[in-house]
């Protein structure tokens, strides 16, 4: 232990943090959200939070995967186009029919696709086996019910026999009743949705979509579609960042470029506390005098929270600064300024935070092993460099897009991962393997 706090607090703030240890630190001080009970539609995207099993059969009922006929095995036995089975039509059973017609020997039901089978009914024969009660040859479809209401009766000539339960769905095919549907942890997709309102849920235990509020910040930045005035650029981290956070599965809402004024970013942060549950910031964080983001945040205390500003050794994205703020503790993450620096920090820092809160298992993005096709002759010691690269998984390899440079947004645009060269590595040879995260 130190003799001094003075001099505990100058090591600490010289300390340099590892691109692990800072990731770590995020996440041990982020818990996910608590479960809320949502409708299907607005559980889209979410995290199941409970098991959830079938309360009744799927399908519910024995009924027809064609529109056809339902008949007998026996009355369409040996049946062809030459010597057709006739059958008297007794009804029509559509879908969602309740008042269902019993198919007796030498009779058939007209039946649509999703009807229920009939009593008595064995099978179905589809509309294109039968003269469709024309009296003529196959028929290719039926006519709609309101232009040939006679088609429910009559006779129907079948040409081609058919087995026991051919074209028919029986009840529980799907899921029986008391089966498993959908574990916890499971993220509702529209397959997860539809098989929930199938099993007749209305509402379901999950935990909510992470509200991210991203905040640009810089004197120089301008709206995208607003002329440029002297040294001003389009804003476009906030951008980036916003897509970013909804691609990692967030609400999330951007506000526009906060000028260089600490008031103006303290309050504007304030106002914005409300409807967040992670902050992000993008710019002043460095330590050049006009770095607002460190100024404002670096010596907040007590109710307000607490932001620590540290120096990582990572190429790009060295400055970074984190820490828990406002009431309700949220977590706020300030990122360097330049585009590159903040989406890489992006991807590394705030997406899994992001997924931290939505209480995924998996929150970091997935990385491969493969090939370099091309040399990387500078790598500094000590930190670990974070490439743009395109990766092709047919072939196993990844090239490097743009050089190191941390504005080079095209080559960003151009790139599907990220190249990680490892702190002790200084060069790496074409041919050698390297380890790239996915960012598809």
């Amino acid at each position: 232990m130190s003799g001094s706090g003075t001099t505990d607090r100058t090591s600490h703030h010289d300390r340099v943090w590892s691109v692990a240890d800072h990731m770590d630190d995020v996440l041990s001080k982020i818990r996910p959200l608590e479960p809320i009970e949502l409708q299907l539609l607005d559980a889209q995207g979410c995290v199941l939070v409970e098991d959830v099993t079938v309360p009744v059969a799927l399908p519910p009922f024995d009924n027809s995967s064609m529109d056809g006929y339902a008949v007998r095995v026996a009355d369409v036995a040996g049946a062809t186009e030459e010597f057709p089975a006739a059958l008297t039509v007794v009804g029509d059973v559509a879908a969602g029919s309740g008042d269902l017609p019993t198919v007796g020997p030498g009779e058939a039901a007209r039946i649509m696709t999703g009807a229920p089978l009939p009593p008595g009914a064995e099978a179905v024969v589809p509309v294109e086996w039968t003269d469709g009660g024309t009296g003529g040859g196959p028929a290719a479809t039926m006519r709609a019910h309101s232009a040939d209401p006679a088609g429910a009766s009559g006779e129907v000539r079948v040409h081609r026999p058919v087995e026991a339960r051919a074209h028919v769905r029986a009840r529980g095919s799907d899921v029986t009743a008391g089966e498993p549907a959908l574990a916890a942890g499971t993220v509702l997709g529209p397959p997860q949705i539809a098989l929930l309102a199938a099993i007749g849920r209305g509402t379901v235990k999950v935990r909510p979509r992470p509200r991210v509020v991203v905040m640009g910040t810089g004197s120089e930045l301008v709206q995208p579609g607003e002329p440029l005035g002297p040294g001003q650029i389009h804003d476009s981290n906030s951008f980036a960042l916003t897509a970013a956070a909804r691609d990692a599965g967030a609400i999330a809402y951007r506000v526009g470029a906060v000028a260089d004024d600490a008031e103006t970013l303290r309050a504007a942060i304030e106002d914005q506390l409300i409807r967040a549950d992670i902050v992000v910031t993008s710019g002043g964080v460095s330590v050049g005098a006009y770095d607002v983001v460190k100024e404002t945040l670096a010596d907040l205390s007590g109710e307000e929270g607490s932001v620590e500003f540290r120096k990582l050794a990572m190429q790009p994205g060295k400055p970074q600064g984190f820490g828990l703020i406002g009431p309700d503790r949220t977590p706020l993450l300030a990122l360097p300024g330049n585009p590159v620096s903040s989406y890489v920090s992006f991807e590394l820092f705030v997406r899994p935070a992001i997924r931290t809160l939505m209480g995924l298992q998996d929150v970091h993005r997935f990385t491969e092993r493969v090939r370099c096709t091309e040399d990387i002759t500078s790598s500094p010691k000590g930190k670990r460099q974070f490439l743009r690269g395109r990766h092709d998984p047919v072939s196993g390899t990844v090239t490097p897009v743009g050089g190191a440079s941390s504005h080079l947004i095209k080559a960003l645009a151009h790139a599907n991962c990220l190249i990680a060269v490892p702190e002790d590595v200084t060069e790496v040879a074409a041919g050698d393997e390297v380890d790239v995260l996915l960012l598809g």
